[in-house]
This record gives structure tokens, sequence and C-alpha cells, in this order.
């Protein structure tokens, strides 16, 4: 097969390029279309009971994550033209719009969109006021024009200071100066691709007003984060890609000592990362935080592909100068176990496509796909293009007679052979070591946990947590199943005692609920006298009843209550925390609303987005550990049926565990916790190690029927020949994954790091231990099943016709 495959490239390499250079062109400029995801979401299956409450929250009562949060504080804004400037970024943010485009049926249609579907603030606080004309409530600004004198301003801050309803929504007791105004962005927005438009006009506006004031505004909320983190993101798939192929070049460059060399490898993990995007943008997936990694990721993936196959080209050619046979050895030999590895790597990101996680399912799909893209393109690309090229000097295979790397090898070769009981007890302690580092490992994970903590992102997020609890969504939703319960009084004195629990806790922001509705209405009644906002009592609602006909919060399109008043929510907000914390909350809340709700009579859901992103952790690490238990097995099924041997396969695995032992004891001892961004370490390290494993093997096995199945010289001349290959791109996959510590994300730099030392141990694993293990267990495991492998073996002096193939052939070898 590999001979044919072979004699095919080489024969019809021309139209074999342009075509992958056609196709190539295509996905390329699919790949225009990839776009970006502005949403925290994918992690939770459409079944999983978290999901479904919070789908039934959010088609009952709306959007509760779309509000980004303008905080200032100190003395300065009770100063008059400050308090202007904040009205006037208030009026400016009101007036907001962006242009929206829009399919029409005369082509694309422009049409302009407010930015603010409202907002909460100084400018828009009001009171209700008892109207004894028509019998209904009437609202009236606390702020009704823009103060011009600062005994004005004053007043205001002395009236706003005395109602209690916005004490912990506008101010804080104590801090009277503190403001807040709260823009709940257009929904029409919120969830568009102009989402980044209007989250930079917002940002302008607000910049604006610190340059002509001099005062520092804080940002929060989940738009302006979601938004900040996709950007950075996209942005950061870019840097990747550049630094991933400079420092691959530069490697290539170093071990090659070719420009041609390393411009081939450059085409290859190039055309691989033009598929990659072009893939993304036909099966129509989001760029995840997980998805961006993937065009670097073929880079890393693609380069070992190279350098196994340009390390064979060039030892055959130094063997017997002949640039045909050795192309066409490099197919024949090389092709099958770098097919191998690849279809390997591939099934280990294919995992993830057997969760019920649609943001892994789509990582694993484009990442299996394009990892036998890259295959199919440097399989392709190197024999062919070599063909053309000039015959490789005596420089450029220089290094394959580099004297460090044969002295690494031998020192290898001697621990191997002379120290295997001291390489047994080696390994012993480290699963020992790191049996105890796994059990320090912790799930963490909050929404905005992998940026660092001195960005400015995460300092505006703490300054809302400490004046105001927090920004991220927490909702209560109390399900009576009877219509008009919730405007019982007896009810609504349970919605106050609820609350009044929520507020005990320190991460937990003042909640709003229906009930606050009618202390609001009790208060307008009593002429807006502070001192009566309370629940009415029964003798109040007799007096208050014809004023509550009118929409004051209890109609059918309340944001509070349902159509039939037989379900309402506590709205509050929430600090950022981690899953052990919010875990932990939920089950101090529990007990005490069961108290209050007994569930024999009420169903009461805790949901919002933050809720959904701890469970959807959670849910993703139990998977991610399935999705890699199940790499490991069908890796290891392939691996059985490739060699035939099962006891093999024991052995071999044996190596490629060692590493994720390593990699989890790191993360215990360095207290890195499990999280989606580093959770991808094992998968990915599993998936590229065992490439070594089969080089190694593959190499083994051929070398058995050579030497007459002399064990210890197969092991020998397997580890001196797939060493040099194994060290190269050992160094390669180091290097280019810590590209990854560039990163604004502690997790993608944690995955850099974690990934890159990982490898390094795969390395010493693979050519230590498994040589090791083969020749202190040779009798187990090569009596009997490892005599017909499915592995095609060439003999060194089996041989194609050479003349149809009609490649340039170095002069003075024709054989």
């Amino acid at each position: 097969m590999w001979t044919r495959l072979a004699t095919f490239i080489l024969r019809r390499r021309a139209p074999l390029l342009i075509a992958l250079a056609i196709i190539t062109g295509l996905m390329a400029w699919k790949g225009q279309d990839a776009r970006l995801m502005y949403k925290f979401g994918g992690l939770l299956p459409d079944d999983d009971p978290t999901f479904v409450d919070y789908q039934e929250f959010l088609s009952q009562f709306g959007e509760e994550d779309n509000v980004v949060a303008l905080g200032v504080d100190g003395d300065k804004i009770g100063q008059l033209d400050i308090f202007q400037a904040w009205w006037t970024l208030n009026t400016e943010i009101d007036e907001m719009t962006v242009r929206v485009d829009s399919a029409g049926s005369s082509g694309k249609v422009s049409h302009h969109i407010s930015v603010a579907d409202s907002i909460f603030g100084l400018r828009s606080a009001a009171l209700l006021i008892r109207d004894d004309e028509f019998k209904r409530f009437r609202f009236e600004r606390l702020v009704p024009t823009l103060p011009v004198e600062q005994s004005e301003l004053d007043s205001i801050w002395t009236r706003l200071k005395s109602q209690p309803f916005y004490e912990g929504l506008l101010f804080k007791e104590g801090a009277s100066n503190v403001s807040l105004q709260l823009i709940y962005v257009n929904p029409l927005l919120f969830n568009s691709d102009n989402r980044g438009d209007c989250i930079t006009e917002l940002v302008g506006a607000v910049e604006r007003f610190e340059a002509a004031t001099g005062v520092d505004v804080h940002i929060s909320g989940l738009p302006f984060i979601r938004t900040e983190v996709t950007q950075r993101i996209k942005g950061e798939g870019i840097l990747f890609v550049i630094l991933a192929a400079a420092v691959t070049a530069f490697l290539l460059l170093l071990f090659f000592r070719s420009f041609l060399v390393m411009a081939v490898s450059l085409l290859v993990v190039g055309t691989g990362v033009a598929f990659s995007l072009g893939t993304i943008a036909l099966f129509d997936y989001p760029i995840t935080a997980l998805m961006g990694l993937i065009p670097p990721l073929m880079i890393v993936i693609g380069v070992p592909n190279c350098i196994y196959l340009l390390n064979k080209y060039h030892a055959e050619y130094k063997r017997h100068g002949n640039k045909a046979r050795s192309l066409t050895r490099v197919v024949q030999k090389v092709g099958n176990a770098t097919f191998m590895t690849n279809t390997t790597t591939a099934l280990g990101f294919a995992a993830f496509i057997f969760t019920d996680s649609d943001i892994l399912k789509q990582f694993g799909v484009v990442a299996s796909i394009n990892i036998m893209a890259v295959f199919v393109i440097s399989i392709l690309i190197i024999p062919a293009v070599f063909s053309w090229l000039p015959a490789p000097r005596p420089r450029q295979i220089g290094h394959l007679d580099r004297q460090w790397v044969f002295q690494v090898v031998s020192r290898l070769e001697l621990l191997v052979l002379n120290h295997r009981r001291a390489v047994y007890w080696t390994t012993v302690l480290v699963l020992i070591v790191g049996g105890y580092g796994i059990s320090q490992v912790h799930i963490t994970g909050n929404i905005a946990d992998d940026l660092p903590r001195e960005d400015t992102i995460i300092q505006d997020l703490r300054w809302f947590e400490t004046e105001f609890g927090g920004v991220m969504p927490f909702e209560v939703i109390i399900h009576t199943d009877k219509p008009g319960a919730v405007t019982q009084l007896s009810f609504l004195k349970k919605l106050e005692r609820l609350q009044k629990v929520l507020a005990q806790e320190p991460n937990i922001s003042k909640s709003v609920s229906l009930a606050d509705g009618l202390k609001l209405a009790r208060q307008g009644f009593y002429q807006g006298n502070p001192a009566k906002f309370g629940l009415p009592n029964r003798r109040d609602q007799s007096f208050m009843a014809p004023y509550l006909k009118g929409d004051i919060g209890l109609s059918g399109q309340s944001r509070y209550v349902d159509v039939d008043r037989s379900r309402t929510r506590i709205s509050a907000q929430i600090a950022d925390i981690g899953t052990h914390e919010m875990t932990d909350l939920l089950s101090r809340l529990r007990p005490q609303i069961d108290e209050i709700f007994p569930p024999e009579k009420y169903r009461v859901v805790t949901t919002g987005t933050s809720v959904v992103f701890v469970e959807g952790t959670n849910y993703l690490v139990h998977n991610l550990f399935t999705s890699l238990a199940l790499a490991i097995f069908v890796i290891a099924l392939g691996m059985a049926i490739l060699f035939g041997s099962t006891r093999m396969v024991a052995i071999s695995l044996l190596p490629n565990l060692i590493p994720l032992v390593f990699t989890a004891a790191v993360m215990g001892y360095f207290s890195i916790g499990l999280k989606p961004s580093t959770l991808l370490v094992f998968s990915i390290a599993f998936g590229i190690s065992i490439d070594d494993t089969i080089h190694l093997l593959a190499k083994y096995r051929q070398e058995l029927d050579l030497t007459g199945w002399n064990m210890r010289e197969a092991v020998l001349v397997a580890v001196r020949e797939t060493g040099v290959s194994m060290m190269y791109t050992s160094i390669v996959l180091f290097f280019g994954f810590l590209m990854f510590a560039a990163s604004d994300f502690e997790g993608t730099r944690a995955l850099g790091v974690l990934v890159s030392a990982t490898l390094l141990v795969a390395m010493l694993a693979n050519l230590v231990l498994l040589p090791s293990l083969l020749l202190g267990f040779e009798r187990y495991i090569t009596a009997k099943t490892f005599h017909e492998p499915l592995l095609e073996i060439l003999d060194e002096e089996e041989d194609v016709d050479l003349e149809e193939l009609m490649v340039g052939e170095h002069p003075g070898h024709r054989e």
C-alpha cells in the first residue's frame, strides 16, 4: 500500500499540489467567516436539569446577564461639575446607537439600534407617588432636572440617602457618594455579532468622561467581560500563530541548517492553519477559548510530521545518495508510522465528541479532522516539493552527525542496558510522589478566573464586589402552581424572609423582588414617607387596592412575576466565586429555603449565569476525564490491532501514563486548579506523547526482522534511529507550547507550561522507560503474538521502479 502511495504521489505531484493549493485557498477564504462567541455557555447538555431551569427562567423573565455596571467612588461625585458630567454620560449612553447590517429582500440593509434598552441610575431613579385624582400611582423622579447649583445637588444627595429602596442599589450606607449606573444592553445587540461595537462605543463614552473630569470609572458586568475576553482571544489567536511560526522557523533552521527545509515545513503548517480556520467556518462553529487554540496547535502538531519525514529523507540519502529512492522510502517507512501517530493523536481529541458538551464536541470534531488533514498535507507536500528541489548538500545533512545528539542517546542507551533497576525504582517513586500530589488537586473555575489578578477587569470586578456584593447574575425562582398566590400577603412575607437570608451572605448583593415593589407602593401611598417603606398590612391593602389596579410591576408583563401570578423571582448579583464556594453557598441556602418554602408546597430554583457556569465547570471536569479514559482505551485498542500484542499495549501505555501522573502531581503541589483551560493538558499531552511510542515500537518491530529477532540489538537501533527525531520534535513541541505562556489568561499560560513539561517527561519515558521495559520483559511481550503485526515491514534492499518516477537524482548515484 505505502509503496503504491509513494509512487502515486511522486508521479502525480504537480496535479496533486495544484489541487491542494486550490483547496487551501478556498479554506483560507472561508476562514474569514469564522465568528467569535460572546456568550459563556455550551458546557452543559440541553437536558441537564440546571440548564433546563435556566432556559425556563429566560423564557419567562428574559435576559438577566445583559447588564453593564458603571461605578465611581470618592467625594468628587458630590461636586456639581462632576455630577453634571455623570448626568451627561448617562444621557449620551441613553441616546447611543450602533449600525447593524441585516439581510433584506433587496440585499444588505443597514439600520441603527439603541445600545441601551434601559438605564438604572441617578438620572432615572424614581419614587411612586399617590395620585388621588386618578386613583393610581405615578412615578416621580428623584432628580427631575439637571442641578445647576451645589446646594441643589446636596439636597438631591440628602433625599436619595433617605430612600431605603435605593440603599445598596445606587449607594451604600456610610459611603453615600458612591454612585452606580446599570446599563441594560439591548437584547438585539446583546446576542448579535455587533455586541463588540456597542461595548466599544460605551467604553469610548466612559473614557471621554474620565478624560474630562479626571475621575476613574469602574466598568464591569457580563457583556463587558465577555466582549473584552473574546477580543483578547481573537488577538491572542493571531499572536500565537505568529509566535508558533517564528519558534518553528528558528528551531528548524537551527536543526537542519537549511532555509529550504524551514520554508517547506512552514508551508506545511501554514496550510494546516488555513484548513483549521476553514473547517471552523464550514461547520459554523464559534471561536471559543478552546477553539482559538486549534490554529497554533496545528503548527506544533504538524512540525513533528515534517521532522520525522525530513530526518528519514536525509538519513536515506546519506546512505545511498539516491534522491528518488530516499523520497520513496520516506513515504514507505515513515508514512505508515506517521499515519498511525496522527491517527492516535486525532483519536485522543476525537474522544471529546462523545461528551455531552457542545463546546467539547465542536473542539473534538475540528481538532481530529485537522490533525488528519495535517498528515495528508505533510505526506503530499514534503516528498513532492523536495523531488523538484536540489538534492541535499553535505552541510544540510550534517545534523545527522551531531555529536551532542549521539552523546545524549548513548547515555540513554547506557541507562537502558545497565541501570534498568534504577529506572524501575525511579518510576515507582514518581508514581508514589505523584499519587500524593494528585490527592491535592482541586477543581476550580469562575467566570473571570483566567484573567490575571492585576488586570483592570479583575480590579474593577473586585471593586463592585466590595462595594455592592458583585455583578454576576444570581436568581431565585419560586413556583407555587397556584394562580394569584405570589401576591398574597402570606407569600410576600415569606419572600421578604428569604431576601433577609440572602442579605446575610457577604457574596450576594442586595436583592430585588415583587415584595420591594409593594414596599415602594406603600411608601408612595403615604406620600413618599421613607418610614412607611414596608409590606402593606391587611388594613393598608384595603386602602391601596384601588391604586394597585394600574401597572406598577404586577401585570403579566412584569419582569418579576408571570402572567397568572403563580411564579416570581428574587433577583440579585453575586461575586465571581469559584466552584467550591458556590457549592458551599448553595448548600447553606437550601435548608433555609426549604424551611421558608416547604418543598412539598413550593419548587424553588436557584439559577443565573453564575450558577450555570459553575455547574458547567463541574460537568466539564467529569466529562474530560471520561473522554481521556475513552481516548486511552481507543488508542490501546488501536495499538493492539497495530502490533498484534495486548502485552505490548500494556508495556507501551505505562510510559505514557507516567507523564500524566507527573503533570497532575505538579498541579496538586503548586495549587493549579482543574478547570476548563487546564484540563486539556492531559488529553493533548497523551495524544501527542503516544506518537513517540508508536515511532519507537514501529522501528523496533522492523529491526526485529532485520536482526533475526535479536531483541537487544533491535531496541538499541530503535533508540538510536528514533531518538534524534524524538528529541527534535520534543524540543519543537516544548517551545511551541511554551509560547502559550505569553497569554493574558492564566489558564492558557498554565496549559502551555504544563504541556511543555509533560512532553519532556514523555520523551524521557519513551527513550528510557519503554526500552527498559522491552528488554526487561522481552520474553513476555514478543514470544508469539508480536510476530505478525499489522505494520508493513519494508526490507532495506527492497526498491521500486525508479525509472518510472522520473525524479531528478544526485549525479553519480544512479542505480
